[in-house]
């Protein structure tokens, strides 16, 4: 968490609350809905005796935040206007992990001098990612799978339960006959698409096209039949919904103890923020429980303070990180991905003009 004995400013600081929406370059689509754009909050924080901003972004998911509703931006602007105030910020937004994520972020910015180096380093930060398949039609996603592979991507994630399930297995073997377990590794995320009924016969059919692991295949809140699935599953399991909501350690200790899943993925946004994700990783590792963290579709402003979080991990293996070229009107910044790794080159310099877009400003 943010020590905020750190910022002896924070008594004279300004707050300035922006939106913008982001264009998906294609429509997105997971087995929840089809996504074409995408509203995000970029909360500045202004010290102005010193000229230097630091910027959060708040980015709630439709469909999986729990803050998402017609109270939200309330919520953000009241947040925006009294949280220079805040003595203890995590218990005070614990419930509000986008605003926390926003917050936590926007500070330690500006404690770096305003430049967008969240953890600093004066050396290019260098991230293994795998790359993303979006549900469609089968031919366009094995023609995006293909084209994944020829870029450098190891590591390819399929989203699945979108289309019908025979027509899936279609596009693994496909992939599969082309590209052997030693040659690339296979992801896939049903986001809670399996019925309890159908889970363990449709993960033993998968299990023949040697599946590094599966997110989420049934829906969260099923915790005992999570547990038992684990157990019985020839594919490994990581969990991602499962986690949304639950902040207090002992609520997180109960679930991982649980459910005992070889995988848990994270989303500042959605998991509690830096400072919440920090703790789910503390006892995932005590329990021998592995982790990789992904974006939530946040613009380059959010995904560059999760590949810097990332970044002193020291990550093996790969993280969710390159969603920054999926949207068409993106924040110019010092990130590129090639190969399979997402870089940031910290001596390259961003180009923020595109959050003071006119009529962006709402507080």
């Amino acid at each position: 968490m943010v020590n905020q004995e750190n910022f002896w400013f924070i008594q004279t600081l300004k707050v300035e609350l922006r939106h913008k929406q982001l264009r998906f370059r294609k429509p997105a689509k997971t087995s929840r809905d089809v996504l074409t754009v995408r509203d995000i909050y970029f909360i500045l924080l202004i010290d102005e005796s010193t000229g230097k901003t630091g910027i959060g972004e708040c980015a709630p998911l439709k469909g999986l935040s729990i803050e998402i509703g017609g109270a939200y931006l309330d919520n953000l602007k009241n947040t925006c206007s009294k949280t220079i105030m805040f003595e203890d910020w995590q218990s005070i937004l614990t419930s509000h992990p986008s605003i926390l994520f926003g917050f936590e972020t926007a500070l330690l910015d500006l404690k770096n001098e305003g430049e967008r180096n969240i953890f600093p380093s004066d050396q290019c930060i260098t991230i293994p990612i795998n790359g993303l398949v979006w549900m469609s039609e089968k031919e366009q996603m094995l023609n995006e799978a293909f084209q994944k592979i020829e870029a450098g991507y190891k590591c390819i994630k399929l989203k699945i339960g979108g289309i019908d399930f025979v027509e899936e297995l279609s596009i693994l073997k496909e992939i599969r006959k082309n590209f052997p377990p030693e040659k690339l590794t296979i992801r896939i995320d049903a986001n809670g698409a399996f019925s309890i009924e159908e889970a363990n016969k449709k993960l033993d059919v998968l299990s023949q096209f040697d599946i590094h692991s599966i997110e989420q295949p049934i829906k969260a809140g099923n915790r005992d039949f999570m547990a038992l699935l684990v157990t019985q599953s020839p594919i490994k399991i990581a969990l991602d919904e499962e986690l949304i909501g639950e902040y207090d350690h002992k609520e997180k200790v109960k679930l991982l103890e649980t459910i005992l899943p070889n995988y848990i993925i994270l989303k500042p946004t959605l998991h509690g923020g830096i400072c919440g994700s920090n703790e789910w990783i503390e006892i995932a590792t005590s329990l021998g429980i592995d982790w990789w963290a992904t974006s939530a579709l946040e613009s380059n402003i959010g995904l560059n303070a999760i590949s810097q979080w990332v970044a002193t991990k020291n990550p093996i293996l790969e993280q969710g990180l390159g969603t920054g070229m999926l949207f068409e009107n993106n924040i110019p910044s010092p990130i590129t991905i090639e190969s399979g790794q997402l870089t940031y080159d910290p001596l390259k310099n961003w180009d923020i003009s595109k959050i003071y877009d006119q009529n962006s400003l709402i507080l």
